[in-house]
């Protein structure tokens, strides 16, 4: 397979890598040796270092992955013969606001994370004020609790939130749950949880109502008149509170990744109808998972899946999301600790500990102007013995996992533009996506490492992408209003 990888020559070529560490030791100042990848060090790199032709060809697979899910009628089947990698769920969703949208809804948020609450209002389709929100961690133990603990924890966050804002003797507010798990949507109002991701285990939600748990757990709580409960994923919810008219795609490069886009109905096996458009939530994060992407994989993504709580399951998800970059940089340090390139071979304990090397180091790592600083600080705060050149190579290791992660996200874009292209018959086409996740917003340049390739993969498709703030909530409490409007229900 086919990478494109560069080396620049030098005229220090002849002297081995490690003796330059050792050389460079002595300086007082930081040495960027970028410029000059060590073989060594290239022939670790390189399988990460994917080509435009191999993005071309994943680009193809991805396609007939997405074609299969949307003629598989057995979406949320738990058989792995008849279950496609790339789900292609319907979000039931058939249209965006019109501008005749108007009241306040309530919104959850509900990620890998954090919880967020949101009273928003909207007129003519579009929210008039700066939501009112609440933020809440989520706690790791409760991740592996019974669902009734999950979800009461979920109503008491609602409650405070409600009180926090004089909402408790408002009217009946209907209520949209962006819920960003992999869930088999039988309408906007139920919505079954097929498999917990992002590292939830909570005992008796998998295969249930995630729509009437809540409402149970409201329930129980007792004095709050919320209804109806509209359900979302988050990426559809993405796409719902981008404001742009020409928006027909959201993306979510986060803890997690996502896509979703408007599908002619005509196309979708799932669907009875002809007419109109369809919003489908893809679940690309499993694309890989019956072995499509195994020539791409890297020993270090092998061993990663191997060793994680869900082996063989959403593949492409773990060398692309927040929750997994920080461990694939992690192992690639080791290997090059084993191999006596980093750190002078050796490793303090903090490095043994699989989840110390945080993502959000690599953001810190990338910076443009301090990056060799903060990679300094944060190895040395690791217990770590750093020399002049192990944060420029450690800096190295993190731009090559980030690039690949940005490149992947790329292509999956590419793929899902011109199967809209193709299906309304364009030469070229304009489009806009709505873009959320950590991931894309706090690293330094993910943003430009993926437009660069979009620009390169697809000069057919003008994408534009417009990153929205809080959009998860604030998609939710749009869908909400759109479902009232389409059921003629008043707030």
């Amino acid at each position: 397979m086919a990478n494109n990888v560069s080396n620049t020559e030098t005229n220090e070529d002849s002297i081995p890598f490690s003796e330059k560490s050792k050389q460079s030791n002595t300086m007082a100042n930081l040495v960027d040796i970028t410029s000059e990848t060590p073989a060594e060090v290239e022939e670790i790199l390189k399988p990460f270092r994917l080509s435009n032709e191999n993005l071309k060809e994943i680009s193809k697979r991805l396609l007939k992955a997405m074609e299969e899910g949307l003629r598989n009628k057995t979406v949320g089947s738990d058989h792995p013969s008849i279950r496609p990698s790339v789900k292609m769920l319907s979000s039931h969703l058939k249209e965006r606001p019109n501008g005749t949208e108007n009241g306040g809804f309530l919104a959850l948020d509900m990620g890998g994370t954090k919880l967020r609450a949101y009273y928003v209002e909207v007129m003519n389709g579009k929210i008039k004020l700066e939501p009112k929100s609440k933020e809440s961690p989520i706690p790791q133990e409760l991740k592996n609790e019974s669902g009734t603990q999950l979800f009461d924890y979920i109503v008491d966050h609602l409650n405070e939130f409600l009180k926090g804002h004089n909402l408790k003797g408002h009217p009946k507010l209907p209520l949209g749950f962006s819920f960003s798990f992999p869930c088999d949507h039988k309408s906007l109002y139920k919505y079954f949880l097929t498999k917990w991701t992002k590292g939830f285990k909570c005992s008796g939600v998998e295969r249930k109502d995630v729509a009437k748990l809540l409402r149970e757990a409201i329930g129980r709580k007792g004095g709050l008149n919320i209804h109806p409960i509209v359900m979302v994923n988050d990426v559809v919810a993405t796409m719902m509170s981008c404001e742009d008219e020409n928006c027909q795609i959201g993306m979510i490069i986060g803890t997690g990744t996502n896509a979703c886009y408007m599908e002619e109905m005509k196309n979708v096996g799932t669907e009875d109808g002809e007419e109109g458009q369809l919003c489908i939530n893809t679940e690309w994060g499993g694309f890989g998972d019956d072995g499509s992407l195994k020539d791409f994989l890297t020993e270090f993504d092998k061993n990663l899946d191997n060793e994680s709580d869900n082996p063989g399951e959403h593949i492409v998800e773990k060398m692309i999301s927040g929750k997994y970059l920080g461990e694939i940089v992690w192992r690639v340090l080791l290997e090059l600790k084993e191999k006596k390139l980093l750190f002078e071979g050796s490793v303090s304990d903090n490095l043994r500990k699989k989840d110390t090397f945080e993502t959000r180091f690599i953001s810190e790592i990338e910076d443009e102007k301090n990056g060799l600083e903060n990679a300094k600080k944060i190895l040395s705060d690791l217990g770590l013995k750093v020399n002049s050149t192990d944060p420029s190579l450690v800096k190295m290791v993190c731009d090559t996992i980030s690039s690949r992660s940005a490149r992947l996200c790329a292509a999956a874009l590419v793929t899902i533009a011109n199967r809209i292209r193709t299906n309304r018959g364009l030469p070229d086409l304009k489009i806009t996506v709505g873009m959320d996740g950590t991931v894309y917003k706090k690293h330094p340049n993910f943003s430009e490492k993926l437009k660069e390739a979009l620009r390169t993969l697809s000069p057919e498709c003008d994408i534009n992408i417009k990153v929205v703030d809080d959009a998860s909530g604030k998609g939710a409490a749009l869908v909400a209003a759109v479902a009232q409007r389409l059921c003629g229900q008043q707030g």
